[in-house]
């Protein structure tokens, strides 16, 4: 990644080298801390450890942390309480809660404290391990990520993508990633997810920033006009062609020529595109000059062009000529804890910062499925702010398909409770020998319950 301003890739190098497994342990019990502190190290991790959250807190403002594990029961201040401290002070460090009482309860206040994983007591170090593998390669992807953004507003670049889900931080990640890279790109995502927005990143961010980017929709052109926009035309090349027209390559030339929707393109503009692509070289409409020009080609489509290519509707060597580099972008229904960054964001640029939504409003955007994804929030943005009565936005504010969603869509907090849900019934089933009887007991539920909930996530010991 090529920045105009080093300061944040160097940051972010500099971070790997030093902190990559610098890890704040917490837990009052002295034997506990000194297994998990040897453990840690002898599987390469950097520990500190703290007794209590208090001292903690200390050593976390001191130094720089990419995990914290800690213990949730702790006199003067418990991991609750440490977590919520440490989210507002850096909400990108990955925290782990350890604890003996894991039970729903418990875990669904530990993820409104802010925690990413949960795992009880007593520990199973290589379960320990696995997550703290996980974590750690999600903490530098945000640090990558958030470098990249840190670059976006030092050189105030035109470009403002909005969000902090894993799945859109990956997609910003992988943009940074291959915008120094001199190949083509495919970018894949359903309407309205902002390719366009991505093909902007990229060649912002790159070095032919400094040049023209230049964009085609190719579902707007029509197919006999498809040769001339994209590579001109001499004059008297047909009927009102009256003078010498420079075709978009040209006129992109060391620069990024942008095509959108590539799904939509005529078979016979396919090939030459191919031809274009591997040699630089076209020639104008009606002449014979052979012309060349240095532009990078990014492609967008909402199309699945592998089914397209069985149904002989898209060249299968265009489609590896074009996806050399791919990045997939997210639709809203993937990051739905990005919706309230994203109202906000909608509301000050129609310059309404003084509105804001209610919870009831918020909630029924959360379940809502959001087919036309980040484009249809903000017509739906747009018609709360048009149709509210007060500058709180409630629910009766929102469009009736919004209002009136029946789908059973669960938020991001209930659905990690169920993955850990289910994470803690397999530990108890493991632990009891697949007794349910006993398992039903060390998590303080019911045998009916244990059997109703292994029925509903397929739990069963084969």
């Amino acid at each position: 990644m090529r920045f105009r301003n080093n300061a944040a890739a160097v940051r972010v190098k500099i971070e790997k080298e030093l902190f990559m497994t610098k890890i704040l342990v917490v837990d009052d019990d002295k034997d506990q801390l000194k297994i998990l502190s040897g453990f840690l190290k002898k599987k390469g991790f950097d520990p500190v450890t703290a007794q209590n959250g208090v001292k903690a807190l200390e050593e976390f403002k001191k130094n720089s942390f990419s995990i914290l594990l800690t213990d949730l029961k702790m006199p003067e201040m418990d991991g609750e309480k440490l977590i919520s401290e440490i989210n507002r002070i850096n909400p990108i460090v990955k925290k782990i809660m350890i604890t003996a009482y894991a039970d729903v309860e418990t875990t669904v206040n530990v993820m409104k404290a802010g925690a990413d994983d949960l795992i009880e007591k007593p520990v199973n170090l290589e379960k320990l391990l696995e997550k703290l593998k996980k974590l750690e390669s999600e903490y530098f992807m945000d640090e990558e990520s958030e470098a990249i953004m840190s670059e976006i507003e030092i050189q105030n670049l035109p470009v403002k993508i909005i969000g902090k889900s894993t799945e859109i931080k990956e997609a910003i990640l992988r943009a940074g990633r291959v915008a120094s890279k001199n190949w083509t790109v495919l970018l894949k995502g359903e309407t309205g997810t902002g390719k366009e927005l991505f093909a902007k990143l990229i060649h912002l961010l790159s070095d032919r920033k400094d040049f023209s980017f230049v964009e085609i929709n190719c579902g707007a052109i029509p197919e006999n006009l498809f040769e001339s926009e994209l590579f001109g035309h001499a004059k008297g090349a047909f009927t009102g062609a009256d003078k010498d027209k420079k075709g978009l390559v040209e006129i992109a030339d060391k620069g990024t020529l942008f095509l959108d929707e590539i799904g939509e393109m005529p078979l016979l503009m396919q090939a030459k595109l191919l031809r274009f692509l591997q040699e630089g070289k076209f020639q104008k409409v009606g002449d014979t000059e052979t012309r060349y020009s240095d532009v990078r080609i990014i492609a967008a489509t909402n199309r699945d062009l592998t089914a397209m290519i069985k149904e002989n509707l898209f060249r299968e060597d265009l489609f590896y000529r074009l996806s050399v580099l791919d990045i997939e972008i997210p639709p809203l229904r993937q990051r739905k804890e990005d919706i309230h960054l994203l109202t906000d964001f909608f509301l000050k640029k129609y310059g309404q910062s003084n509105f804001s939504f209610d919870d009831e409003a918020l909630n029924s955007l959360i379940k809502y499925n959001f087919k036309g994804n980040v484009r249809e929030l903000e017509h739906i943005v747009q018609k709360a702010i048009a149709f509210s009565r007060t500058n709180i936005i409630s629910k009766q504010d929102l469009p009736p398909e919004v209002r009136f969603f029946r789908e059973d869509d669960s938020s991001i907090l209930k659905e990690k409770v169920s993955v850990l849900e289910k994470e803690m019934i397999i530990t108890a089933l493991e632990k009891n020998g697949w007794n349910q009887t006993k398992a039903a007991k060390s998590l303080g539920i019911s045998e009916r319950v244990l059997r109703y909930k292994m029925q509903g996530y397929s739990i069963s010991k084969d």
